[in-house]
């Protein structure tokens, strides 16, 4: 294609963006940002046999579209539809899995180093976005890959956000290089002229070093080039053209490449370039306006973030911690209020929770809010430097449980399990915001120790009370139990089974560790036990509850989301087809009757 077609097909492709996203909801401003990247990349590497890593993988829309699924797209983040994410199942241009952030440059170290063990011939591409770089596990990875030599290239996508605009000194660091491509190429032909006869090495030698010692005298440090990468850059990465004559330089150099391509968040689209933070990740909207579909109610993140706020208002030694999520875990009133005691790591997540027992270790009382998926990269210092020394940080565990259409890499089922390992460590689940708000009080100024309070993503079923009685209904035939916003279809299951003519016992667990003695007490009773949890097999808790010698003669059943990992799709289908709605608690339970024979 010539510019003015290249310029077109760009234009097509976000008009298409807008109109298809705005009908499924999805991430817009990130994509809109990278398409003409993407185009270039497209133009330059045959990603069905080169290697693009992307780092994070939300803006793979228009990677998906240039690869033959664009017919898809009204199937986006849907049961069985179109992933949000790059999916290797999906597609043979799909390199890797890309939900998490900050890996891209060691996973595509890797692939680099298979292809020269195994002497094959492809490229590898890392495309990471500036964001990535406030966490720890890209330089580990630009560290090895800059000292190894191996041909691969970095494109460093700088927008100046990552949800919300970046921070940090590397944020800082980026906005200060201001290297031209022209010099590359100045630099490429002089070595070119020079390298054919030993008089011309020799010269090239002897002008690189005086101009190496120069450089490190005269010029501030660039850290990729002190890094062993070659670096180019910043280029306009909404030039094709340009972006595409750069990346076939950087493919021909064949070497450690970082590329710092300057793009703008929602680029092409006014509401978007105007609100970048909240285009980030969208239901569906007005594409004439921009406006949402339909009015947001008060959910989880709202309430923990005005208690919060409300708890340190009246105590100076709350504070709290965030990884690039301030507005999703609902800190912004917080951080208006105590901008002094409010922190955000960025996409950093073992820092944040350091920094937290840090803080807990000279008297203060942290408060670290992250999403349950990404307080698993923060295991280690969960363990090493908060439980061991049994210091009082808080966590609240944000999207714990089915999330929806981010999909696996995105659920937060696995919390539950790893969370109720820690010595020490003590679990509240709310199952509403009002139990919320209670519960984040309780663990803020009246325990010690490690606290972790786990909610969901959205808003109240139809239990709304504060738990006074772990018995949300009395029953004799068998026990339901659960924790969290699980007990909402407990109860509907327990209507159902009223119809059949079963009189079932719903209790509620406010605690999963220490685990409640409420189940135990009201299993005795009825005989049967059916516990129900949005996570997968091996939570701990029915395994706590089987081998507890007062419950042995107690008929027990664990229901849960089962083994593997759970796609895409919206919450109630996932929770159907795993067989924890409220009909398949309902056939558990006769099953479960059924071989007592009863």
């Amino acid at each position: 294609m010539n510019g003015q077609e290249l310029r077109k097909l760009c234009e097509e492709i976000r008009g298409f963006l807008v109109e298809q996203v705005s009908a499924t909801g999805g991430h817009l401003a990130s994509n809109l940002g990278v398409v003409e990247l993407t185009v270039a990349i497209h133009r330059v590497f045959d990603t069905s046999k080169d290697r693009l890593v992307f780092d994070v993988g939300h803006q793979s829309y228009v990677h998906k579209i240039l690869t033959g699924r664009a017919d898809r797209f009204p199937t986006l983040r849907k049961l069985d539809g179109l992933a949000g994410f790059p999916k290797p199942g999906e597609s043979v241009h799909d390199a890797f899995i890309a939900g998490h952030a900050s890996n891209a440059v060691s996973v595509a170290l890797g692939m680099a180093r298979a292809r020269t063990l195994r002497g094959d011939d492809y490229n590898v591409i890392a495309l990471m976005g500036d964001g990535a770089l406030t966490g720890g596990l890209a330089y580990e990875g630009l560290n090895d890959a800059g000292s190894t030599g191996e041909p691969l290239i970095v494109i460093l996508n700088d927008n100046g956000m990552s949800i919300t605009p970046n921070v940090g000194a590397m944020a800082k660091h980026l906005s200060n290089i201001r290297n031209r491509p022209s010099y590359y190429q100045l630099k490429k032909t002089w070595r070119n002229a020079t390298k054919t006869t030993a008089v011309g090495r020799a010269l090239y030698n002897g002008v690189h070093h005086v101009k190496e010692g120069l450089k490190k005298r005269l010029i501030s440090s660039n850290m990729f080039n002190e890094m062993g990468f070659e670096y180019f850059g910043p280029v306009d990465g909404h030039d094709v053209e340009k972006l595409t004559w750069q990346l076939m330089q950087a493919r021909d150099l064949r070497k450690p490449v970082i590329l710092h391509v300057i793009t703008q968040k929602g680029k092409g689209y006014r509401p978007a370039e105007e609100n970048p933070d909240q285009f980030h990740g969208v239901g569906p909207f007005d594409a004439e306006t921009g406006a949402p579909a339909c009015c947001g109610k008060t959910c989880f993140s709202d309430t923990f973030g005005k208690t919060l706020t409300a708890l340190a208002d009246t105590d100076s030694r709350i504070c709290a911690i965030t990884a690039a999520m301030q507005n999703g875990t609902g800190l912004d009133p917080f951080a208006a209020a105590h901008p002094e005691r409010f922190g955000d790591a960025g996409i950093a997540e073992g820092h944040a929770v350091a920094m937290a027992a840090g803080l807990a270790k000279q008297g203060m009382i942290p408060v670290v809010a992250i999403y349950s998926t990404f307080l698993q990269r923060a295991f280690d210092m969960l363990i090493h430097d908060v439980a061991i020394l049994n210091l009082h940080v808080v966590f609240a565990v944000d999207r714990a449980g089915l999330v929806g259409a981010d999909g696996e890499t995105h659920h937060g089922v696995f919390d539950v399990g790893f969370l109720r390992q820690v010595p020490g460590m003590r679990i509240f689940c709310p199952a509403n915001q009002a139990e919320l708000a209670s519960m984040l009080k309780t663990a803020v100024l009246e325990l010690d120790g490690p606290v972790a309070v786990r909610y969901p993503r959205g808003g109240d079923g139809r239990y709304t009370e504060v738990c006074r009685n772990p018995v949300l209904r009395q029953g004799r035939d068998l026990t339901l139990c659960a924790y969290g916003t699980t007990v909402n279809t407990m109860l509907d299951a327990a209507e159902l089974l009223a119809a059949d003519g079963i009189e079932a016992e719903v209790v509620k667990l406010n605690c999963i560790r220490p685990l409640d003695d409420a189940c135990r007490v009201s299993a005795r009773k009825t005989g049967s036990l059916l516990l129900t949890e949005e996570c997968p097999t091996h939570s701990g808790i029915f395994d706590e509850l089987a081998a507890d010698p007062v419950l042995a003669s107690v008929k027990k059943r664990g229901l849960t989301l089962g083994e593997g990992f759970i796609q895409h799709g919206a919450v109630p289908e996932l929770l159907r087809r795993a067989g924890l709605d409220a009909e398949g608690v309902r056939r558990a339970a006769l099953e479960l009757l059924k071989e007592e024979g009863r």
